[in-house]
C-alpha cells in the first residue's frame, strides 16, 4: 500500500489520496478524505489523515479483517500493533515502543473521525468509540456545577495516557545565533518574525505585503486564506492583528530594498530568490531546508515552533494576562494556550517565591 500525491487537474490543487495493493484507491477512505477536503481541511492534514488510514489497512489487511467490523477488542489489537517495533517476532526482552502514545493517539482519532463520517452516510453500523461517564464529586465546585452536575462528560474508550513532555525554549543568546547564522536579510527577517510575534510558520509563508502595517504602526494582520499557491495556511479560521516591534519593520524594509525582486508580480512576503523558481512564494519544504543548515550551523536543535514556544513563554513569564497571550497566539480556546504553554521550571518558582518574601518584607508582615 502507499500514499499518492495527487495535482488535480484544473485548479491544480494538491490532495493525497490511499492505493491498496492492487495500486487503486482505496475507495472508503478515499470517500473520507474527499469529505475533509471539502470541509477545507488543509493538505498537511489530508495527508497526515491518509498516512494514518493506510497504517490502519495494513493492518486489517495483516490481520485479514474487514473494516466494517472492529469490535473493541480488535482495536486494541491495532494499538499494540502500532507499538509493536514488528509484530512479527515476539521478544522476550522489553523493546521500546514503535510510536510514542501521542501518535498513537493522533492515529486512533483519525481512526475514530474516519467512522463517525462512514456512519453518517449509512455505510456502516455504529462503532462505539466514546464513554460517557458522570462526574465524580470533589471538594471544589464550580460555580456551574449544580447545572452541569446531571451532565455525562465524553470520554474515548480507548485513549493511551500521554507523558507531558516540556519542548523548552531559546533562549535569548540562543536566538541571537541562529540571526547571524542567516546570511540571507530573508531569512533573518523569518527568524525574527517567528520569534516577536509567535506565528505559526503556515502564517508566516501566507503573508501579503498588504499584511505588513509598517507606517505608522508596526502591525502585522494574520489573514486566513485557503488559495495560498504555495498551500501555506492559517491554523486558526480568524483573523487577527499582531502588534510588533518598529525594529522588525525596519527588518522588513530593509529586506524589500536589499534583497526582493524588482522584477516579479508577486504580492507574497517571502519568495524564493536564489533557489527554486525566483520570485515563487516560499514553501514549507524551503524553510525546512533552511532550518536544516541552521541546526547544522549552530548545534542548535531548532524548529519555527520552538521560536513561536519561546515568544509564548516569554510573555507568560512577563506577566501577560492568559487571555491576551490566546488572542495573540491565535487559539480558539484558552485551555489549550494554557496547557500548551505554561511550564513551570524550578527557577520560575524560585523567582516567583522571591518575589512573594520581597512584597512580605515591604508590607511589614
Amino acid at each position: 500500500m502507499r500514499v499518492q500525491r495527487v495535482r488535480l487537474p484544473g485548479d491544480g490543487r494538491v490532495t493525497w489520496m490511499v492505493l491498496g495493493d492492487d495500486l487503486l484507491p482505496v475507495e472508503p477512505i478515499q470517500k473520507y478524505l474527499s469529505y475533509i477536503e471539502n470541509l477545507q481541511k488543509s493538505p498537511n492534514t489530508i495527508q497526515s489523515y491518509a498516512y494514518h488510514l493506510k497504517l490502519f489497512w495494513e493492518f486489517l489487511r495483516d490481520s485479514r479483517l474487514s473494516w466494517k467490523d472492529l469490535s473493541l477488542e480488535k482495536r486494541a489489537e491495532f494499538i499494540q500493533w502500532l507499538r509493536s517495533p514488528d509484530p512479527r517476532v515476539v521478544s522476550l526482552q522489553q523493546q521500546q515502543a514503535k510510536r510514542t502514545e501521542r501518535t498513537i493517539n493522533t492515529i486512533m482519532a483519525a481512526v475514530y473521525s474516519f467512522y463517525e463520517f462512514q456512519e453518517q452516510i449509512g455505510a456502516t453500523e455504529r462503532v462505539d468509540t466514546y464513554d460517557y461517564k458522570y462526574q465524580p464529586k470533589r471538594k471544589y465546585q464550580s460555580l456551574l456545577h449544580h447545572i452541569n452536575k446531571s451532565k455525562p462528560v465524553k470520554q474515548k474508550l480507548l485513549k493511551l495516557k500521554e507523558p507531558k513532555a516540556f519542548p523548552g525554549t531559546l533562549s535569548r543568546e540562543q536566538v541571537k545565533q541562529l540571526i547571524e547564522a542567516c546570511i540571507r536579510i530573508r531569512d533573518k527577517f523569518l527568524i525574527c518574525l517567528l520569534y516577536e510575534t509567535g506565528v505559526r510558520i503556515g502564517e508566516a509563508l501566507g503573508l501579503r505585503h498588504e499584511d505588513i502595517q509598517s507606517m505608522g504602526k508596526s502591525e502585522i494582520h494574520v489573514v486566513p486564506r485557503n488559495d495560498n499557491s504555495n498551500h501555506a495556511r492559517s491554523k486558526s479560521g480568524t483573523e487577527r492583528v499582531i502588534h510588533t516591534l518598529q525594529d522588525l519593520m525596519s527588518l522588513y524594509s530593509e529586506y524589500l530594498i536589499e534583497e526582493y525582486p524588482d522584477d516579479i508580480d508577486c504580492d507574497y512576503v517571502f519568495v524564493n530568490i536564489w533557489e527554486g523558481q525566483r520570485g515563487s512564494p516560499m514553501t514549507y519544504a524551503a524553510v525546512d531546508s533552511l532550518f536544516r543548515r541552521l541546526r547544522k550551523k549552530t548545534k542548535i536543535n531548532v524548529n519555527p515552533h520552538l521560536l513561536r514556544h519561546t515568544h509564548a513563554t516569554e510573555l507568560i513569564r512577563a506577566g501577560w494576562n492568559m487571555a491576551y497571550v490566546q488572542r495573540r497566539l491565535g487559539h480558539a480556546n484558552v485551555q489549550t494556550t494554557i496547557n500548551t504553554y505554561v511550564h513551570l521550571t524550578g527557577d520560575d518558582m524560585r523567582a516567583e517565591y522571591e518575589k512573594y518574601l520581597q512584597r512580605k518584607e515591604e508590607s511589614g508582615e
